[in-house]
C-alpha cells in the first residue's frame, strides 16, 4: 500500500487496525485471552517488549502480576504515591526496616514516609534485587556501544525518564529502583554475585496498598555480565481486588510490618480514604 500521500498514509494505518504483536498493551484489558481473573476486573494488560518501558496509575487494592516469559526479562520498577509523588518508593528503607536484602513473597515495598506503597503477596521466581537499581547512559554506552531510548541497547534510566515525563515526572523524581526476574547475592566479602534468571514463566505479584503511579523499565540488569544486551518480553497483568486488611498474614507478619500498615492506615483514614 503507497503512503507517499497522506491519504495513502491515513489507509495504510487504518489498515492495521486490530492487528495483535507480540509486545503491546491490550485496550480493552478485558480483551486480554486468558485473564487471570474475571474478565471484567483486568483493568491492565501488556506485554513490553525487551529494551522497552511502561507505566500506569494503579488504584489501591489493585494487584499487579509481573511474568518474565521467556527467562531473560528485567523488570526494573519505580513506585510513586499517585497524586503525592514526592512520597516514593524508599529502596533503602525497603531494605533496612525489614532487616532484609532480599525481596521475596510477604516482603513489603515502603516509601520514605514509612508507609507501605505495595506488597509482594505472591513470587515464583526468587530472583530478584533491591541493592543495584538499573543501567545508566553512561554505563550502557560503555559496554554497548549505546544507551540511548531509541538505540538497540537503551537503559533502564533514559527510559525512566520518558516513563516519569509522562506523569508529570523529572528525571530529579528518579530515585533507585528495585529489579525482578534478574538477582544478585552478597558475598562475604561484600562483593555482589550475579545470580540471573529463574528461567522463563516466572511471575511476582505485587498489591497496591496505596493509589500509586508505576513506572516498568524492561532493561538487562546492571550486573548481568554477559557482552549481549539480552532483554525478552515481559508481561504485565493488573486487575482490581482489595488492599491487604488488619488480621492479614501480610499486616501481622513483623512488628515492622504492622507499624508500616498502621501507618499507611492512620494517613488513608485521616484522609477520608479508608
Amino acid at each position: 500500500m503507497a503512503t507517499a500521500t497522506t491519504y495513502g498514509a491515513r489507509d495504510h494505518a487504518r489498515a492495521q487496525d486490530g492487528t495483535r504483536t507480540e509486545a503491546m498493551p491490550v485496550v480493552p484489558a478485558s480483551a486480554w485471552p486468558t485473564p487471570p481473573c474475571e474478565a471484567g476486573h483486568l483493568v491492565w494488560a501488556e506485554t513490553v517488549a525487551g529494551g522497552n518501558y511502561t507505566h500506569k496509575v494503579l488504584a489501591r487494592g489493585t494487584e499487579l502480576r509481573l511474568t518474565d516469559l521467556k527467562g531473560d526479562a528485567c523488570a526494573h520498577v519505580l513506585l510513586y504515591v499517585a497524586d503525592r509523588p514526592w512520597e516514593r518508593l524508599n529502596v533503602a528503607d525497603t531494605v533496612k526496616v525489614q532487616w532484609n536484602a532480599y525481596l521475596a513473597e510477604g516482603q513489603l515495598l515502603l516509601s520514605d514516609q514509612g508507609r507501605v506503597l505495595a506488597s509482594v503477596v505472591a513470587d515464583t521466581s526468587g530472583r530478584h534485587d533491591a541493592l543495584c537499581g538499573t543501567s545508566t547512559l553512561v554505563r550502557n554506552t560503555e559496554r554497548y556501544g549505546d544507551g540511548t531510548p531509541q538505540s538497540d541497547s537503551p537503559a533502564g534510566r533514559e527510559l525512566f525518564k520518558l516513563a516519569a515525563a509522562k506523569n508529570g515526572l523529572e528525571p530529579r523524581d528518579l530515585a533507585p529502583s528495585l529489579s525482578f526476574f534478574q538477582g544478585v547475592e552478597v558475598r562475604d566479602d561484600g562483593s555482589l554475585d550475579f545470580t540471573g534468571s529463574a528461567g522463563p514463566g516466572g511471575s511476582v505479584t505485587l498489591r497496591a496498598e496505596q493509589d500509586v503511579t508505576v513506572l516498568i523499565a524492561n532493561v538487562p540488569h546492571p550486573a548481568d555480565p554477559r557482552p549481549e544486551y539480552m532483554s525478552t518480553p515481559l508481561e504485565v497483568l493488573a486487575w482490581r481486588t482489595e488492599a491487604t486488611k488488619p488480621g492479614d498474614p501480610l499486616w501481622e507478619a513483623t512488628p515492622e510490618a504492622r507499624r508500616a500498615f498502621l501507618n499507611t492506615a492512620e494517613f488513608l483514614a485521616t484522609r477520608g480514604i479508608a
